[in-house]
C-alpha cells in the first residue's frame, strides 16, 4: 500500500493508510507523519499491532519524549514515558484540554493508543485551536494577541502528588516536580513551525487572564472558551481495537467524552517534549 492521508473533516484531522507502525519506519515515512500533523493536526491509524515497547518506538521517531506525566508515574520501570488512562482510576478528561499546560513546556504533540475500549462509546474529540482564533473578530483576536493567562493544575493533580509524604517526585524536564506552581502563556501562542496563531486557552487549565480584574477576567475567558469546540472545526473519533491517535498539542485541544458509565476504558498516552509557548509581541 501507498502512504496515504485522506481528510477526516474540511477543517482537522485524517486517515492515515499505507503504513505499519510496528515496522521500521522510514525516514520518508517519518517526515511524511510529521508534515500532515502540522497541516491537519490530528492523525489516525488503524488496526494497527503495537504493544508498549513498539508504541514506544513509534513516538520516539516523531520526536523527543518526556516521562509519562508531571505527577502520575509511568507504566512500569521499562516504559516510563507511557501514561496510563484508566477510566476506573480516575481517568477521564470529559472537558476541552490541551496536555499538561500547566508546565512551562506543555508537550509538542501526544500519542495514544487504545488498549481497552468500552463497548460503546468513549469517543475522542478534538478541536483546531488557529480556527478558534480566527472564529473571533479582528478587534478580540488584536486584544487577544496582549493578553497572558495562567494555567494550574492543582485541580486535577494536586491530591496525587504525593512528594509531601515521600520527598520524591516525578522528573520533568530535567527537574523534580515538588510543587504543581501555576505557569503564565499567552493567550495567543504562535506555533513554533508553521508561525501561525491559535488561541492557548482552555477550560481545562486556564483560570484567569492577567493583569485584568476578576470580572473583566471570567468575561474573556468567557469569550475565548465560546470559540474552543466549536463543531465546524472538530473532529470525533470513535476507537477500535488498534487504533492509534497522534496529535499536535500546540494547536489542538480535546476531550475524552463521558458516556459509557462504569464500563472499563484504558488509553496509553505518550508525549513528545516541547518548547516554551510564544506570543505574537515576541516573534
Amino acid at each position: 500500500m501507498t502512504l496515504s492521508f485522506e481528510p477526516l473533516t474540511i477543517a482537522i484531522g485524517a486517515q492515515v493508510s499505507g503504513v505499519d507502525l510496528a515496522e521500521e519506519l522510514t525516514p520518508e515515512v517519518v517526515a511524511a507523519i510529521r508534515q500532515n500533523l502540522l497541516d491537519r493536526k490530528v492523525l489516525v491509524f488503524r488496526g494497527q499491532r503495537l504493544n508498549p515497547t513498539a508504541h514506544r518506538t513509534f513516538a520516539a521517531a516523531l520526536g523527543e519524549l518526556t516521562p509519562a506525566h508531571p505527577v502520575v508515574p509511568g507504566l512500569d520501570d521499562d516504559h516510563p514515558e507511557i501514561y496510563v488512562i484508566d477510566a476506573g482510576d480516575g481517568g477521564k478528561a470529559p472537558e476541552w484540554h490541551t496536555d499538561v499546560t500547566f508546565t512551562r513546556t506543555p508537550p509538542l504533540g501526544s500519542v495514544l493508543r487504545a488498549v481497552d475500549l468500552p463497548p460503546t462509546g468513549g469517543d475522542t474529540c478534538w478541536t483546531d485551536l488557529e480556527a478558534a482564533y480566527l472564529w473571533l473578530s479582528p478587534p478580540l483576536r488584536e486584544l487577544a494577541d496582549k493578553l497572558e493567562a495562567v494555567h494550574d493544575g492543582r485541580k486535577d493533580f494536586e491530591e496525587l502528588l504525593h512528594v509531601r509524604q515521600s520527598g520524591e517526585g516525578n522528573l520533568w524536564e530535567g527537574e523534580r516536580v515538588r510543587s504543581l506552581d501555576p505557569v503564565t502563556h499567552p493567550v495567543v501562542r504562535v506555533h513554533p513551525e508553521t508561525g501561525r496563531r491559535s488561541l492557548f486557552v482552555n477550560p481545562g487549565f486556564t483560570t484567569h487572564v492577567k493583569d485584568v480584574s476578576e470580572t473583566e477576567s471570567r468575561a474573556l475567558l468567557d469569550l475565548f472558551f465560546a470559540a474552543v469546540g466549536r463543531q465546524e472545526y472538530s473532529v470525533r473519533h470513535r476507537w477500535a481495537p488498534g487504533d492509534v491517535v497522534v496529535w499536535d498539542n500546540r494547536s489542538t485541544a480535546h476531550l475524552a467524552v463521558d458516556d459509557y458509565g462504569d464500563q472499563h476504558r484504558v488509553m496509553h498516552r505518550i508525549t513528545l517534549r516541547g518548547d516554551q509557548p510564544v506570543g505574537p509581541r515576541l516573534t
